[in-house]
């Protein structure tokens, strides 16, 4: 008995889950505990994956949620989500175990209308372009061989660093002047513009990239500000917007002189390959020997044949044998526009014929008449379809009469 007392002094040692099982008990409340839910919404970073499996979040202004809609119920929606747009979700929560994450599994989806932000991009895109913002003859040429190139991103974030890379990769020659910039949050879109203002007042450079690494609507947002789409426009110097990812567009990309999809494609439309650009050198040097040495051996070649040639010595009878060769040819080409002619007019003739006889003059010379409906000058060609005391208008081969309908008789 005492044994029993001094086990029951003894601290127990706590039982430690895995991180498995403790998802598994939190993903059996949460799943059981909670009911199908009904919520509204703007959609987020849509992705329609290619298994045929919808993920996106849904979110206002304060929070998001992940959410996922299978293939088997996405594939009868009547509408295409798309980022921006304001829906009505219904589904229940479940829990992802491999993240440890809460998603909305989502059974059906109803369109509302477009989100806030969206909306507001779309009032900004449409005002823009009305002003002619976006219009081709304003975008500016991106020079094919830059010297300078100035970058206004975070210094921080990955873009430039994959600028960096790329241009020094494919044009070392190129110097890179990096003015780091906010590229999220309420003040960014102003340090983006004053970035580019202050670029334009230092002058020199040849090509300006302005960008960021990808991300969301609300991250992406300050390239989507007014203030920075009119900076971008009167800018002096050739701008490449590189924002986000392929699948992101910003009021910056329109208004830009060039969009590329990526910062790194950015880096390479801003400068050419050098391993290019010096075997296309090589190349013309190449050619540029080649055509010489050419040259310079057909000139010898001419020049040993004049040596040998009979007109050298005779340039008179050269001269007598040229104008003869001159007259030839002369004698020829008359004779041949002279056939050519004839040869025209002989297939003109027999064209003109060929159409007067399609003609429907040639039919009625033949004796035939074509009659109308005086009022609608419809051709009548059956006489059901006339009645008594119906005027018509009769074409002759020669002139027209006209008559009135006493009786009509069927064949």
């Amino acid at each position: 008995m005492m044994d029993d007392f001094e086990d029951f002094l003894t601290p127990q040692s706590p039982v430690y889950l895995t991180v498995f099982e403790a998802t598994q008990q939190i993903k059996f409340l949460l799943e059981t505990e909670l009911s199908s839910m009904q919520i509204e919404g703007e959609i987020s970073n849509f992705l329609h994956h290619s298994s045929g499996h919808m993920y996106f979040s849904i979110k206002d202004a304060k929070a998001q949620m992940p959410c996922v809609m299978w293939a088997g119920r996405n594939s009868t929606l009547a509408f295409k989500p798309a980022d921006g747009m304001k829906v009505r979700l219904e589904g229940r929560i479940t829990v992802y175990e491999r993240r440890g994450a809460y998603q909305l599994d989502v059974i059906s989806m109803q369109p509302v209308g477009i989100g806030p932000l969206q909306q507001a991009f779309e009032r900004l895109k449409a005002k823009l372009d009305a002003e002619g913002l976006f219009d081709d003859s304003c975008k500016k040429t991106i020079p094919d061989y830059a010297g300078r190139i100035g970058i206004v991103t975070s210094e921080t974030g990955a873009a430039v660093r994959d600028i960096i890379s790329v241009i020094r990769r494919r044009w070392p020659a190129a110097q890179l002047i990096l003015r780091p910039a906010l590229v999220q949050g309420e003040t960014a879109a102003a340090d983006i513009a004053c970035a580019i203002e202050e670029f334009n007042a230092f002058g020199e450079i040849d090509v300006l990239i302005v960008g960021r690494g990808g991300g969301s609507l609300e991250d992406l947002w300050a390239f989507n500000e007014e203030i920075v789409a009119r900076a971008i426009a009167v800018s002096q110097i050739p701008i490449i917007s590189a924002v986000g990812h392929q699948i992101d567009f910003t009021i910056a990309d329109f208004v830009a002189d060039l969009r590329a999809p990526t910062p790194s494609v950015a880096a390479e439309l801003a400068v050419p390959d050098q391993t290019e650009f010096n075997e296309q050198i090589r190349t013309l040097l190449c050619r540029a020997f080649q055509q010489v040495e050419s040259k310079v051996y057909y000139a010898r070649q001419q020049f040993a044949a004049l040596l040998r040639s009979y007109g050298l010595r005779m340039p008179l009878d050269g001269l007598i044998q040229a104008r003869q060769t001159l007259d030839e040819l002369q004698s020829r080409m008359q004779a041949s526009m002279d056939n050519k002619i004839e040869f025209e007019k002989q297939r003109l003739n027999s064209l003109t014929k060929q159409l007067d006889s399609l003609s429907h003059r040639s039919i009625l010379r033949r004796g035939f008449s074509i009659v109308r409906d005086k009022s609608s000058q419809a051709i009548v060609r059956e006489a059901a379809v006339l009645h008594v005391d119906q005027i018509v208008d009769i074409e002759h081969a020669q002139g027209c009469s006209e008559a009135k309908i006493n009786a009509v008789f069927d064949k």
